[in-house]
């Protein structure tokens, strides 16, 4: 669909500059076309043909984090990155797709075990040092052109994957009611598995059966692509493996899958047995924090004694307005003081892979999220999304700071 079909949309705008004040880009760069309203200006410009599509719009169309924390600050609330989503589309049947996102979309994340051997080759590259002699070598520019500088960002890498552990299927659980699917999302799997196998044991806690779904990535590395075929292709492939009305509810502990499995029935629009399907898959998965709130009562014998704050994944504040439960949680822990984080909605940087082809500006946006966070004092910093655990994890040693940083359900 052209972006011309959003011109009303895009029109809206009145580019009164109160996007300037919430844009961590803007805030970093001081650059209009960083912001909402020059983003705007821009595809405005290609709808009326004052200018053409080519390679040069790369950088303005793909720099964008996709926060959405613009249209939080929008009077007529424009969909600034779902536009910006579209744009890119357009973009990609212009110019075409690069071949590392063809291998990606369409030869590994549809399929998890070749997922799960590419990230034991990461991981077996990155442990022993090969990655760093790639890096010198200039052999990583293929993925990026900032991948080689990105690539320190990842510690450790576990060897196996979270799904090689711990085969999908159904796990007993020590409750009385509630039949749970557990979503896995790529990170979870392949990268933060701590948080992987603390949600299992909180779900098998407090349920009767968790099923650990053999699930693909949910689409959204694809969708925020501009790929959208390959994302509607990886939801096609989770609804013809999930059946939601087995569950009671399907839980995931990765705020950004959770928020684009609630965007299925948007995808499958006018396809009335898939959209149906995916409307019922919606309706039935719940972020980790949601679920923990009507279901646990919180207990930490680790944060005892602990100051603990909070950073909100944008998919997870601005994407399901979930900002409450994780709060609630952390509060009611016997012994545990919270302190709230200023900017705590301010987006880490992370978005993905983000830094890959951003590395300095994901870096500035980093930084001034380790700011704020010095300004708490905490020991521990909580977040329910592992990209920002990734991302927070590497500004804690890279502002030497002796805090944790964890999942929600890690510190349960």
């Amino acid at each position: 669909m052209s972006i011309a079909t959003h011109y009303d949309a895009i029109a809206q705008c009145n580019r009164c500059g109160f996007c300037q004040v919430a844009c961590p880009i803007f805030r970093a760069t001081g650059n209009e076309s960083g912001v909402a309203r020059g983003r705007l200006a821009l595809l405005r410009a290609l709808i009326e043909g004052r200018l053409q599509w080519s390679s040069e719009l790369e950088e303005p169309l793909y720099d964008c984090l996709l926060c959405g924390a613009c249209t939080s600050n929008c009077f007529p609330a424009i969909p600034t990155s779902d536009l910006v989503i579209k744009a890119r589309s357009e973009y990609l049947d212009t110019v075409g797709r690069k071949s590392i996102h063809r291998l990606l979309f369409d030869k590994l994340l549809p399929y998890p075990r070749r997922l799960h051997l590419a990230a034991r080759a990461v991981a077996l590259g990155k442990n022993s040092g090969m990655s760093e002699l790639a890096g010198a070598l200039g052999l990583l520019r293929i993925f990026g052109h900032d991948f080689a500088r990105s690539e320190q960002i990842l510690g450790r890498l576990p060897a196996q994957s979270l799904r090689t552990r711990f085969k999908p299927g159904v796990y007993q659980g020590q409750g009385q009611k509630l039949r749970l699917a557990y979503f896995v999302g790529c990170g979870i799997d392949t990268i933060s598995q701590a948080a992987g196998q603390s949600t299992l044991a909180l779900l098998r806690r407090f349920s009767s059966s968790v099923q650990l779904l053999d699930n693909n990535c949910c689409g959204l590395p694809a969708w925020s692509y501009g790929d959208l075929d390959a994302a509607r292709h990886l939801a096609f492939l989770n609804l013809s493996l999930l059946d939601a009305g087995r569950f009671d509810a399907i839980v995931t502990d990765c705020s950004s899958c959770t928020a684009f499995i609630k965007k299925y029935p948007l995808l499958f629009a006018g396809d009335d047995h898939f959209e149906e399907k995916a409307r019922d898959l919606a309706s039935k998965t719940m972020d980790v924090s949601e679920w923990m709130t009507a279901e646990i009562i919180p207990f930490s014998m680790t944060l005892e004694g602990k100051r603990i704050t909070f950073h909100d994944p944008c998919h997870a504040s601005r994407g399901q307005k979930i900002v409450k439960p994780p709060r609630d949680i952390l509060r009611q822990i016997p012994g545990a003081e919270f302190v709230e984080m200023p900017e705590a909605d301010w987006c880490c940087g992370g978005a993905g892979a983000y830094a890959l082809s951003h590395f300095d500006l994901s870096m500035q946006v980093l930084d001034r999220k380790m700011e704020n966070l010095k300004k708490t004092r905490a020991d521990v910093l909580v977040t329910t999304c592992p990209a920002c655990i990734i991302q927070l994890s590497y500004g804690v040693r890279r502002h030497g700071l002796t805090v944790k940083v964890q999942h929600l359900t890690e510190v349960i």
